[in-house]
């Protein structure tokens, strides 16, 4: 559909286009909080993070619970003025698990030591999110926050892992609101296979440097979601800001300095009428002036959750952007070429 703003095409659900977003923020605004209402109303969760009451500080989002409510994530809640967690902690994972043959079909699949094994990995799908994506391609996990279950243990979960195992990935949802589950995990496992953690990248600093140190050391890897540059792209299309997970990505780049084979990588959706070569220049920019040699991928979109009705990424615009992204960076790939129209 056309923007209400203008006469770029946007996301019919969302109502206004990207250009307008980053140009005429005041006007847009009623209309991303409008869209973020539905969106998470019918999954009982806050429609922006909560700002007066009770520090969760597991992830980067800050949430300050008033009584009676809960945490942007929906696995914090204020119960008489005080913090519970409901999932997230050692004792209780919200996720679910299953065995990927190698090599899996995971974004570092280019790069990945694993991929070269036979064996398989474990995949664990985190039933939460600290971003709120109306274009998100893994949204049933939000079913699994509402209902809060399957729980397991991480001693539990830990024990999945069998001699055919050759690495485990944290993704989901996203890692970063049970990051202790997967910490204590990582712990138990970190002398049997390579831990890997694909993430959003809004971890608590503290945190991700503890889960970093496990996948370093184990030979794994951490791929960063850099979904947009534009914090107000961030916050009209996930929810939240963004600024922290560019600090944490030129954390971890040190650790990606310290050893031959890749470390930190990094993906973005190039979503239609959103993602713009601006995007991707600003972006790759940032990389580039940390570590050229960071590997990144740039993924095709197809329309799911709230914004199905946008198109798939044209071959023509993913070739446009690989040719910026490697004017600054070493290594650079296209991924779901399958889906460029």
């Amino acid at each position: 559909m056309k923007c209400s703003l203008c006469s770029g095409e946007a996301s019919s659900f969302l109502k206004v286009c990207g250009n307008c977003i980053k140009k005429k923020w005041k006007e847009a605004k009623p209309f991303i909080k409008r869209a973020h209402e539905i969106a998470r109303r019918k999954f009982g969760l806050p429609t922006f993070p909560p700002r007066n009451g009770l520090l969760c500080g597991i992830c980067a989002n800050k949430c300050r619970i008033p009584k009676g409510g809960k945490g942007y994530c929906g696995l914090v809640k204020n119960v008489n003025n005080k913090i519970v967690r409901l999932a997230g902690t050692p004792e209780k994972g919200l996720l679910q698990w299953y065995y990927d043959p190698l090599p899996t079909n995971c974004v570092n699949s280019w790069f990945c030591q694993s991929s070269k094994e036979n064996g398989k990995n474990l995949a664990i799908f985190y039933g939460a999110c600290s971003f709120s994506c109306l274009f998100c391609q893994n949204w049933h996990f939000k079913y699994l926050t509402k209902e809060l279950k399957p729980l397991i243990s991480a001693k539990e979960l830990a024990k999945k892992v069998d001699e055919e195992t050759k690495c485990i990935c944290f993704f989901g949802g996203d890692p970063s609101p049970q990051i202790l589950h997967a910490i204590e995990t990582a712990k138990i496992v970190k002398k049997k296979v390579r831990i890997c953690l694909e993430t959003n990248g809004l971890e608590n600093p503290y945190l991700l440097k503890k889960i970093a140190k496990l996948c370093f050391e184990s030979g794994g890897t951490i791929k960063f979601d850099l979904k947009f540059w534009s914090e107000k792209l961030s916050i009209a299309l996930s929810g939240t800001s963004n600024k922290q997970v560019y600090k944490n990505f030129s954390l971890l780049s040190k650790l990606h300095k310290k050893r031959e084979e890749p470390f930190l990588s990094a993906s973005t959706l190039l979503i239609p009428y959103y993602v713009d070569l601006e995007e991707i220049e600003k972006i790759v920019k940032f990389i580039s002036n940390l570590d050229p040699s960071i590997p990144y991928s740039l993924l095709a979109f197809y329309g799911a959750y709230e914004m199905s009705d946008l198109p798939t990424t044209t071959r023509k615009f993913a070739e446009k952007c690989f040719k910026i992204a490697k004017e600054y960076l070493e290594k650079v790939r296209i991924g779901n070429v399958h889906l460029l129209s």
